[in-house]
């Protein structure tokens, strides 16, 4: 790779000669184009710090989006997204710090940094806007992908006690655009669950209430009597239709929702076109479908292939990926709910951010066992929220003080070698009888 392919973070494929057998994915622009954003427009007061149009960018471990706006009006004019280039070098936010030790840091600074350039030229592109007028932004992310970002050794993130030696909540010139990065709570709980939290409205109320963020890295908020309690657990990607024989994310003709009808399952894609794959939201409702039939029992057994429509099936090995990542999640949230005293019967409401675009069934997501039964009539997914709440810390530079005070009021619950996350992760690995 020379120095434009590695600045550029991809290398032409008429210049690529192979050695042996490979297999290829191409990434077309139309998958680019659909990765989630927010659930809704920012509807608070407008307080930007600049005038003119500005940036929110969510930097996700598997995905990244920019979202254009005025920010006279605080209007959003387009947005741009895409896989994080990244994952080349590595899927998940440990492997990267292990790249960034092994001498790659300057490579992941460069693709994650001429990604953004790349995807702000498109967003302005579909507004009909020059570039050189976007003079502000807010990026988030989590605490790894900002230390990437901003060209930082993420050493400290790699071992015990795992103590982030900046927390954030600073400026930052991004080739001449001035760029806030909201606070970390963590090394594992970053900048994205703070602006998520922001973005729910939890901290308003004082009925008890959980927030689980389902992505690459599981990230939850609990709120009780005042006090915040946060977690991470690395969940991988599965939810967001990586590491899945058939996964895509939400393009058009990607399965979205599978219900069962006859004893069988049955699908719907994206724009009702043929099914070309199948996203988060999709897989989580036809696991939950066979389970119902009977094609699958609770230790995951799957006795082959099943075809769900055309050319788009699941797998044993994609439901051993499910159930890695549901008991990840489902085992985070159990701890930090016993840790807290706190019973499923206790909150209020949960608060489902992620890559769902709003389509999850928060049936299946219960009945796959992904969090509590009871909570199924209690879920309200919000979509990227913590792009939303970037958005509207770029709208109004108040909220600078809200996301600050959250580190005032939050306690960190560590998962990593806690024998009671360790066991309820065991516990969870299972789908519910029933």
């Amino acid at each position: 790779m020379n120095a434009a392919e590695k600045k550029a973070g991809h290398r032409l494929s008429c210049q690529t000669v192979l050695t042996g057998d490979c297999e290829y994915w191409p990434e077309t622009e139309r998958e680019s184009a659909q990765i989630e954003s927010t659930s809704g427009e920012y509807s608070g007061p407008l307080h930007p710090e600049r005038t003119g149009y500005g940036i929110a960018v969510d930097i996700g471990t598997t995905t990244v989006v920019v979202q254009l706006y005025n920010l006279s009006t605080g209007k959003r004019l387009s947005e741009a997204s895409a896989r994080n280039r990244q994952i080349g070098i590595a899927a998940d936010v440990m492997g990267r710090i292990g790249a960034a030790m092994e001498g790659r840091l300057e490579d992941l600074r460069s693709q994650i940094t001429g990604q953004i350039d790349e995807l702000t030229l498109e967003a302005c592109r579909r507004a009909g806007l020059d570039s050189s007028l976007v003079s502000t932004g807010v990026f988030t992310g989590n605490t790894t992908m900002l230390y990437l970002l901003t060209g930082r050794d993420p050493e400290c993130l790699s071992h015990a006690p795992f103590s982030a030696d900046t927390l954030f909540d600073t400026e930052f010139d991004f080739h001449g655009i001035s760029v806030y990065l909201p606070p970390c709570f963590s090394a594992f709980v970053g900048a994205d669950i703070a602006c998520a939290i922001l973005y729910s409205g939890m901290l308003n109320s004082d009925r008890t209430a959980l927030l689980c963020d389902v992505g690459t890295n599981g990230e939850m908020a609990l709120w009780k009597d005042g006090k915040l309690s946060v977690c991470s657990t690395a969940a991988g990607p599965a939810f967001e239709g990586a590491g899945i024989t058939c996964g895509c994310s939400d393009v058009p003709g990607a399965i979205d929702s599978v219900r069962t009808e006859d004893g069988k399952p049955v699908v719907h894609t994206i724009r009702d076109l043929p099914a070309e794959g199948i996203c988060g939201s999709g897989l989580i409702d036809a696991v939950a479908a066979l389970l119902n039939i009977g094609e699958l029992d609770e230790t995951g057994y799957l006795e082959d292939d099943y075809v769900l429509s055309g050319k788009v099936c699941l797998t044993p090995s994609d439901i051993r990926a499910v159930q890695l990542a549901k008991a990840a999640i489902a085992g985070g949230m159990k701890t930090l709910l016993e840790r807290s005293l706190t019973q499923p019967e206790d909150l209020s409401g949960l608060y489902l951010a992620g890559g769902f675009r709003n389509h999850l069934n928060p049936k299946s997501a219960a009945r796959i066992g992904l969090f509590p039964r009871v909570l199924s009539e209690r879920t309200r997914p919000i979509g990227n929220a913590a792009l939303g709440g970037a958005a509207a810390i770029l709208l109004n530079r108040d909220l600078k003080d809200e996301v600050r005070r959250m580190q005032t009021v939050a306690g960190t619950v560590p998962l990593g070698g806690d024998p009671l996350f360790n066991r309820n992760y065991v516990d969870e690995m299972c789908f519910p009888e029933d």
